[in-house]
């Protein structure tokens, strides 16, 4: 995007916002005990969203779309096991726009998008238009033009819209979020996070449904799940490619779009070796898949710099041999918490100076209320739990007619890190300047995320 079309963008969106105070809200749903809900995209991650919502008294699941049948038949029995009614179902004919149709049946309150990274968008704009209430899986866009239109489209219609980032809710991360609050690290400093997983086994498969992650070195038409779209990135992009699980707790902590923003950013990426390497070890040198040429850095570093003057550093490390890690680290005038060591220094309050301490006193003293209350309802849910909150949030705040708590600003913001990525690695590892998607509101928007212990 040009810089004059930028101010001219953003001069908009800021009368927009004036004129509808920041972050309108339909009232549609307001006032209602009980929620009719569909769900788009009913894949595997789908599907996790899906065993939340039937769960709930709260919440019927009246709608389900994918191009997938065998992908549909298994929510249906997921839902006909947990004795629910049977929803109507789109998209088994194959048409990837099926979903439109879906956003037009009636009483519909709210839609759950859980499909291939580059629908998003475009599917989060259009149920917007048609004043549906949007819960979207992480990322908000692909290009950075993406995240101005859904921004855009959200403030024109005043249709709500949640960013599904789960890992927000992730118990260590909000007693850290009270200790930051509480002043235990005094004035923070720097911040990290990052997504670090090895997803080797998820970009390729053998193409068996039977078996969708591992057991061969197949994707795109050939593969599975996740390895029929997902891989695909990593041939053509080189970027931060999956911020929001890293970027999503720090910006809480740093109080970003909420009296602070992202100013400039920055990306490096290594060379990359990682999953050519599999495909030679797994399926041979002599496999098709051997002589793609894969764009993704083994390793992207990015840097943000914020307005209160906070850094920011994100690691993406998908396709190298590692265990599972997301590398917080919470660092201020008083102390520092790192989540890889699972350790704590409070300077002054500790045993031993200079010397780490394990962080679980500190995490139980400081655990949220949130936690403390629906405990029990989140025990079996997806990903430790993480699950349950992120969708009751998004429930919660839609019943009360409600700001969410993971809102526009938020989501375009943490997702727009990944354009803005690959445009600093393609120039060179160019410094940008950060776009302001709020047109200056941050500096008068309060915090509200996690501040009650409803939701």
């Amino acid at each position: 995007m040009q810089r004059r079309d930028f101010l001219s963008m953003g001069a908009k969106l800021g009368a927009a916002a004036a004129l509808s105070g920041a972050l309108p809200l339909t009232a549609r749903a307001a006032g209602k005990s009980r929620l009719r809900l569909g769900l788009i995209g009913t894949g595997m991650r789908g599907r996790v969203l899906l065993r939340e919502l039937v769960r709930r008294d709260d919440v019927e699941v009246v709608a389900l779309c994918d191009i997938e049948p065998i992908m549909l038949n298994r929510a249906l029995d997921m839902i006909a096991k947990a004795g629910k009614p049977k929803p109507k179902t789109y998209g088994e004919n194959g048409d990837q726009h099926a979903y439109r149709e879906l956003l037009e049946q009636k009483g519909l309150d709210g839609v759950v998008i859980a499909t291939p990274w580059e629908w998003h968008a475009p599917m989060a704009i259009d149920a917007m238009n048609a004043k549906v209430a949007v819960a979207c899986e992480v990322v908000a866009g692909i290009t950075l033009q993406d995240h101005w239109d859904v921004l855009n489209t959200q403030l024109r219609t005043g249709t709500p819209y949640m960013l599904l980032e789960n890992v927000c809710f992730r118990r260590d991360v909000m007693a850290v979020l009270q200790m930051v609050r509480s002043g235990v690290f005094g004035e923070l400093v720097h911040l990290q996070g990052g997504y670090q997983h090895d997803l080797r086994a998820v970009k390729f498969n053998s193409g068996d449904p039977a078996k969708p992650y591992g057991g061969g070195v197949e994707f795109g038409p050939k593969g599975w799940s996740e390895a029929r779209w997902r891989t695909e990135h990593s041939v053509r992009r080189n970027g931060e490619l999956y911020p929001s699980h890293g970027i999503g707790p720090c910006a809480m902590y740093a109080n970003i779009n909420r009296g602070n923003r992202f100013t400039r950013i920055n990306s490096f990426a290594t060379k990359a070796r990682g999953l050519h390497d599999y495909v030679v070890r797994t399926g041979g040198a002599d496999h098709p898949n051997a002589k793609v040429r894969f764009s993704l850095g083994d390793v992207v570093t990015t840097t943000l710099a914020c307005a209160n003057g906070e850094t920011i550093l994100l690691q993406h490390d998908t396709s190298l041999p590692r265990p599972y890690s997301l590398g917080f680290r919470v660092q201020g005038t008083q102390g520092i918490w790192m989540d890889v060591n699972e350790s704590i220094y409070i300077e002054g309050q500790a045993k031993q100076e200079d010397e780490w301490e394990p962080v679980q006193p500190w995490l139980d003293r400081y655990d949220h209320p949130l936690w403390k209350k629906y405990e029990k309802e989140a025990e079996g849910a997806g990903h430790g739990g993480m699950d349950f909150f992120v969708v009751h949030a998004f429930v919660e705040a839609l019943k009360a007619a409600a700001p969410m708590p993971i809102d526009i600003y938020d989501a375009v913001a943490w997702s727009a890190i990944t354009p803005l990525s690959e445009q600093s690695i393609a120039a060179g590892f160019q410094t940008l300047d950060f776009p302001d998607f709020t047109a200056g509101a941050w500096q008068t928007r309060k915090p509200i995320f996690a501040f009650n212990d409803r939701y």
